[in-house]
């Protein structure tokens, strides 16, 4: 189902497509291509909304900053300095976090209003980010699928290509909160990874992959989440080319359960302690698969370039279920 749901000061219009399969509801938006809402039933069969948005237009272009639900590049987390350097040329970015390049700049794929294509069970977004747009070389073309499958769970699939060298990192920046309301602080993680990148107070990586035996960031058994969170996770299946399963979430009070599967080395797990109105510190958890932040300027980590000839693919599914 497709629907107008705003309009932009310039005119352009802002549609929301629902998708239904197995018993789960998502709605996405064509601005900032945007899970608006993710509708799955707790362990009573009560249906509730597992992610942060907000109900009009107007709420995503007053608070941009938490990216509630985005399509997140063209580069996903910070690039140190706003500048890398590629087959030896320096690029200077627009720094938009301090000094620092984050989430593809000030006016990066979240906001922008993507095509909308329907396909079977799922959505094809689409856009074109020009050569020099935020300081990235290359001009790329995008391609992200929304699809559920037959169990209702919902896979994310990227594609780019690109007509000169470039760093492309690409996420969907969902908040989840499966108790439907109030704080995910309860909710219980697993991750399988046995290293993280430490960072430095601008949460930039010091380059180190530290073990997270006897420190906070071990959530090889899943425990309780808390807060203070913002770090990147170095997954022990490192890239793949079909999504593996690497994370859970549980809640106990709703019993909703959300697994993760990806196809990428990373995932950020950020516990959203800034969050701002109308929602409140802790309100969703957001798990967002990726590579490595400033992987442009760290070779030792895993490669972000993206050549002429080549094609980008990623994707990730978020499976659904109760206990």
């Amino acid at each position: 189902m497709n629907e107008l749901f705003g309009t932009l000061s310039d005119g352009t219009e802002v549609h929301r497509w629902t998708l239904e399969r197995a018993g789960v509801r998502v709605r996405v938006l064509s601005y900032g291509g945007i899970v608006q809402a993710v509708e799955v039933p707790d362990r009573d069969g009560r249906a509730g909304n597992v992610v942060l948005g907000f109900s009009d237009l107007d709420g995503y272009l007053r608070h941009p900053e938490p990216f509630l639900g985005a399509l997140i590049g063209r580069y996903a987390n910070r690039i140190a300095g706003a500048r890398f350097s590629l087959d030896g040329r320096s690029y200077a970015l627009e720094p938009n976090d301090g000094p620092n390049s984050l989430h593809g700049g000030a006016r990066g794929f979240d906001k922008r209003v993507w095509d909308v294509t329907p396909v079977e069970h799922g959505l094809r977004l689409s856009l074109v980010g020009a050569d020099g747009e935020e300081g990235f070389p290359g001009r790329l073309e995008v391609s992200v699928t929304y699809s559920l499958d037959e169990r209702g769970a919902l896979g994310i699939a990227y594609e780019a290509v690109a007509d000169a060298p470039t760093h492309v990192n690409l996420t969907n920046h969902s908040y989840w909160n499966l108790a439907g309301s109030g704080s995910a602080g309860g909710h219980e993680l697993r991750l399988a990874a046995s290293r993280f990148t430490p960072s430095d107070a601008e949460l930039i990586p010091t380059g180190e992959l530290a073990d997270v035996s006897g420190t906070r960031f071990d959530f090889r058994t899943a425990r309780t989440v808390g807060a203070g969170y913002d770090d990147n996770f170095v997954l022990d299946k490192g890239v793949t080319e079909r999504p593996v399963e690497v994370a859970e979430l549980h809640d106990p009070a709703s019993g909703r359960v959300l697994t993760v599967a990806t196809t990428e080395p990373g995932i950020q797990l950020y516990t959203a302690d800034h969050i701002t109105e109308p929602f409140t510190p802790g309100a969703g958890i957001a798990l967002e698969t990726q590579h490595f932040p400033d992987s442009p300027n760290r070779p030792e980590f895993p490669s972000t370039v993206l050549r002429p000839g080549d094609t980008f693919r990623s994707a990730t599914v978020y499976g659904f279920g109760v206990r």
